[in-house]
């Protein structure tokens, strides 16, 4: 299991699409550490215990009112008390405009000092999203990752048994491709799993006999996505008719991922077998359970309904 422990400010200001308010203070070089956002309404008033400063600091319209409450000297030093912590950023957001004593203690301490159009509670939202999944527990699994229909599947099986082939049929049925062959799960919270590709691999599929195919070159933007949530796992496997199959479906089956339990279906293979038209109706039917709609539980109560009549 593997995560990354940081993320530099770099990084949020192209995500988030903030303004730079000092571009001479390198950020490639400062890293967040914490996937949380704190406003420091108490630090502003001179209260440090407990003080999050290794979190983005989040300046807003309250946080600024309270500021202009001041002359320039006691802001400068209210300015100065804050930044002599070790904080990755502060940002402003609302598009206000930080005062020069902020700026230059910003300067002075090599702090960078952003900033955002967005309204205050809007901006924390997005950047602690950002930073969960960026810093969240990281494995890679042997897969293909599709969105059908809303549900992220993904498709594991052993290497020949068509996971590609299958993808690729989705695809043309209107689906979306998020990756081939390497899956990077994340665990953003004990309920969501989220699934993309690596930088390298993006939009590729792989066909043996045929080579690299470029999904969002040949299909267009709209059949290819970057991350989707974890909804079910398909398990492709040779057809053998020693096996016992289950039939109805009555019991949900489970496969579990960095401690997160995922809805899991084993799919028998042979020719003839159209794959991506199971897949379609495996996600359609999740989705009507999620919806309280089971259609195994539905014929059993009928079935048990028409038993008791008989007898």
């Amino acid at each position: 299991m593997t995560s990354e422990d940081k993320v530099s400010v770099t990084d949020l200001i192209n995500r988030v699409k903030l303004v730079n308010l000092t571009p001479e203070i390198n950020t490639d070089n400062i890293y967040i550490t914490i996937p949380n956002v704190n406003r420091p309404a108490l630090q502003l008033a001179g209260f440090f215990d407990q003080f999050d400063s290794e979190r983005v600091q989040l300046i807003g319209n309250v946080e600024n009112a309270y500021l202009m409450t001041f002359e320039a000297p006691q802001r400068r030093a209210k300015y100065d008390a804050i930044t002599k912590f070790p904080i990755p950023c502060i940002i402003y957001a609302r598009d206000i405009v930080p005062d020069s004593c902020m700026v230059d203690a910003c300067r002075t301490a090599r702090i960078p000092l952003l900033q955002s159009s967005k309204p205050t509670t809007e901006l924390e939202a997005e950047i602690i999203s950002f930073l969960k999944v960026k810093m969240a527990p990281m494995i890679s699994v042997h897969g293909v990752l599709v969105d059908v229909y809303g549900e992220g599947v993904l498709i594991m099986g052993d290497s020949g048994i068509g996971k590609s082939e299958a993808a690729l049929e989705l695809i043309k049925r209107g689906h979306r491709l998020v990756s081939d062959d390497v899956v990077e799960l994340r665990k953003v919270s004990d309920e969501t799993l989220v699934g993309s590709a690596p930088d390298i691999t993006r939009h590729f599929i792989e066909l043996r006999g045929i080579g690299i195919i470029d999904v969002m070159q040949m299909f267009g933007v709209q059949s290819v996505m970057d991350t989707q949530n974890i909804d079910m796992v398909i398990k492709l496997a040779e057809w053998s008719k020693d096996k016992d199959y289950d039939r109805l479906g009555l019991k949900d089956n489970y496969t579990e991922f960095l401690g997160n339990k995922v809805i899991c279906y084993d799919i028998p293979v042979r020719p003839g077998r159209n794959v991506a038209i199971i897949v379609e109706c495996a996600a359609v039917n999740n989705r009507a359970k999620k919806m309280g709609y089971n259609a195994a539980q539905v014929l059993y109560e009928r079935v048990t309904a028409n038993m008791k009549n008989n007898e």
